[in-house]
């Protein structure tokens, strides 16, 4: 907590030190989301290089006064909880003040914008955000403020942890995990008990676009048990992205990337060499839309792609039929059709990429 208060500190006497030589003081960030300052590295995935271009927020320019302030705001409220050693969610944060900040995304953006600006982890900084995903299965851990957690003896759902870094005492037989792009699959799955009929397994969704927290406990997980990640997506574009931001990260949280991404995730379905496999009738698959196809030809341009020649040849299908599937387009087969025959097969036999 020291080095994040003195880091806090030495920000605010930049600021002080402008102000005395009757200069407008300057907050100095670095562009997160620009590809230019991304390297890929297999190891790791996506990561900020270490001489990246930045951005200046001024206080004197009528564009930036503003997000100089609330970035001022944000860090003596940061800087309190540290002090104290207390924790606020994001959303904690935009309602303390909703008029002065306006909208969740520009608290969001601020708060990652200081993270990135202090080399600080997010959760050092005594911030934590909502968690909205899921985590059932072979696991028990205890969380932070001694609450004991077993997912093992019961088909319940248990929310993702707000605070990941502080559960311990994780244990677990499970054989590998799987996440689960969408709740529906997920709520399905454990609905079918699949998780200790096949081989004990933990199964995660982040319900869509993964959070922080959840991507933190794959991670912890990974890290904890080294054992095999598998993902579970619609085979469009939208589900690869998902599926890369758990292995390779995103762009804007690429200056975190050795705390989130697990590089060894594999691509267990739903591929779009199995529509054509498993003959599913093209009256249930979905046509592209533009957007789709703007997404996959953003995906391919990716450096990570080129090192996924299997991966590239899943995306020349999908890009050539310009058709999507849900993984809910198994039930035209059987309605248990991806518990019962589509799951354990691809684990027994290898059908992963």
């Amino acid at each position: 907590s020291s080095e994040v208060l003195e880091a806090i500190e030495n920000v605010v006497q930049g600021v002080f030190q402008s102000l005395a030589q009757k200069k407008a003081p300057v907050l100095t960030v670095a562009n997160r989301t620009d590809w230019r300052n991304i390297e890929f590295k297999d190891s790791v995935g996506l990561q900020m290089i270490p001489g990246c271009t930045t951005k200046q927020i001024r206080s004197d320019c009528p564009q930036s006064a503003r997000r100089f302030a609330l970035m001022l705001k944000i860090l003596s409220m940061i800087y309190k909880m540290v002090q104290s050693n207390t924790y606020a969610t994001k959303r904690d944060i935009y309602y303390s003040d909703t008029l002065l900040f306006g909208s969740q995304s520009v608290v969001d953006q601020i708060i990652n914008d200081i993270s990135c600006m202090l080399k600080i982890p997010r959760r050092s900084l005594h911030v934590l955000s909502t968690a909205k995903g899921f985590v059932a299965g072979n696991l028990s851990y205890t969380e932070e403020d001694g609450t004991k957690v077993n997912c093992t003896c019961s088909a319940t759902v248990f929310t993702v942890p707000s605070n990941v870094e502080g559960i311990k005492n994780l244990t677990s037989h499970a054989k590998f995990i799987l996440i689960v792009e969408k709740d529906a699959t997920f709520q399905r799955l454990l609905d079918d008990d699949f998780f200790s009929k096949v081989s004990p397994c933990i199964m995660i969704t982040g319900r869509g676009i993964p959070d922080l927290n959840t991507r933190l406990l794959v991670r912890k997980l990974w890290d904890s048990f080294q054992i095999p990640v598998f993902t579970l997506m619609d085979a469009d574009p939208h589900g690869v992205e998902i599926m890369c931001v758990y292995k390779y990260g995103s762009v804007s949280m690429s200056f975190e990337a050795h705390h989130l991404t697990v590089p060894s995730v594999k691509w267990l379905g739903l591929l779009p060499s199995d529509l054509k496999r498993l003959n599913i009738c093209k009256d249930a698959l979905i046509p592209f839309t533009k957007q789709d196809e703007n997404k996959l030809a953003s995906i391919r341009k990716r450096p990570y792609i080129a090192c996924q020649p299997l991966w590239k040849k899943e995306l020349e299908i999908m890009a050539a039929s310009k058709l999507k599937a849900e993984i809910q387009v198994l039930t035209s087969i059987s309605s248990d059709y991806l518990s019962r025959v589509y799951l354990p097969n691809k684990l027994q036999f290898g059908g992963w990429l």
